[in-house]
């Protein structure tokens, strides 16, 4: 009744194409971009902003290029923490050596230079695939922890390997109260995810998934596997290099190469695998329930009145933790996205019998 395509014609190709082509969807998208952009600056205290929002969406932006590396292409990835260092690490490296380089530029540099790692990383992909591959994927990690440890010209030859950014600006505008911050990353987040949204949804993406189901029937109709899988590489790289990047500069500020190690890589898959593979939006479900969930969890007993000891509410938070993850897995092997996607075939025939 409220959520149904009958009465809505499409006169032309491009409305047909369009990536939301029911209007409620529309409407919900921009009551969506409504809240993020008006009322959460309007009502969010500096404490949501900084530890909750801003965590959130560099988190979804880097699993959105995860996804589209593991989910769509379906090249799993074990080095996505690298991935993050090198753009992280690129940016804060043009900004120290040319001074007065805008922020923008240092960012996109940074997501830049690991499109190239990921694509050397990625060569091996070629040949191999599977657990083969995640362990390939995986010395990227550990090769990229050695170098930002072990080679001081990355970290400017720091004694201490602790890197820190000056106060940032972006076209000429302050980037440095959580309000600020949160706008800027708000807006990034929204551009790349309706560029990534695009990319999935046009030849490239669709290649992408033809390799991911089947490479050998997909390279006999004329799609080139490498073309295909190093493209998923460079593309997912850039992503997550802009979110390695904007990780070190607006969440952390100063940080050591230990803030993108191998639980960073565990973290990011797991939100894709709990949000839904080959899904933009269940890159943000997923975020969200890694980000969301551990708050909740260690706030649950403080509101109920129970005494807990740090390291014991700790223990439990974990424990919690890896059951709902099971819980999820077990439930919806497909994810969050496929929650949603149930429930909106639900509702687009309610009220009638299912």
């Amino acid at each position: 009744m409220f959520y149904r395509e009958n009465g809505q014609f499409k006169t032309s190709y491009r409305a047909d194409q369009q990536i939301f082509p029911i209007r409620q969807d529309r409407i919900f998208i921009w009551l969506l971009l409504a809240v993020a952009f008006v009322a959460i600056p309007a009502m969010a205290s500096d404490y949501l902003l900084r530890a909750i929002l801003i965590p959130f969406l560099i988190l979804a932006l880097a699993a959105v290029g995860l996804n589209i590396l593991v989910g769509y292409c379906g090249q799993i990835s074990l080095g996505t923490g690298a991935f993050m260092a090198v753009g992280a690490y690129a940016a804060w490296n043009f900004g120290v050596r040319f001074p007065g380089m805008p922020l923008i530029i240092q960012i996109l540099l940074g997501g830049f230079f690991a499109t190239i790692v990921g694509v050397i990383f990625g060569i091996p992909s070629l040949r191999i695939r599977g657990l083969y591959l995640a362990v390939a994927t995986l010395a990227a990690q550990f090769f990229v922890d050695w170098a930002f440890l072990r080679i001081p010209f990355f970290t400017n030859y720091s004694s201490s390997g602790n890197v820190s950014v000056p106060p940032l600006t972006a076209f000429g505008l302050p980037v440095q109260s959580a309000l600020e911050k949160y706008l800027f990353v708000l807006i990034l987040v929204v551009i790349f995810s309706l560029l990534a949204k695009n990319l999935v949804r046009g030849a490239i993406g669709r290649q992408w998934m033809a390799i991911r189901d089947m490479d050998v029937a997909a390279s006999v109709i004329g799609i080139r596997p490498m073309y295909a899988k190093l493209t998923a590489f460079a593309v997912s790289s850039f992503i997550v290099g802009v979110a390695g990047a904007l990780w070190g500069y607006i969440h952390l500020g100063s940080w050591e190469p230990l803030a993108f190690d191998l639980t960073r890589s565990f973290q990011l898959l797991f939100m894709v695998i709990i949000g839904g593979l080959g899904s933009i939006i269940g890159s943000f479900f997923g975020a969200a329930f890694i980000v969301l969930v551990p708050v909740a969890l260690s706030n649950i007993p403080h509101a109920l009145g129970i005494p807990l000891s740090v390291d014991t509410a700790a223990h439990i938070e974990h424990m919690v933790f890896g059951a709902l993850i099971v819980f999820f897995l077990i439930a919806e092997p497909h994810g969050l996205a496929r929650l949603w996607s149930i429930g909106k075939e639900k509702l687009r025939i309610w009220p009638f019998p299912h």
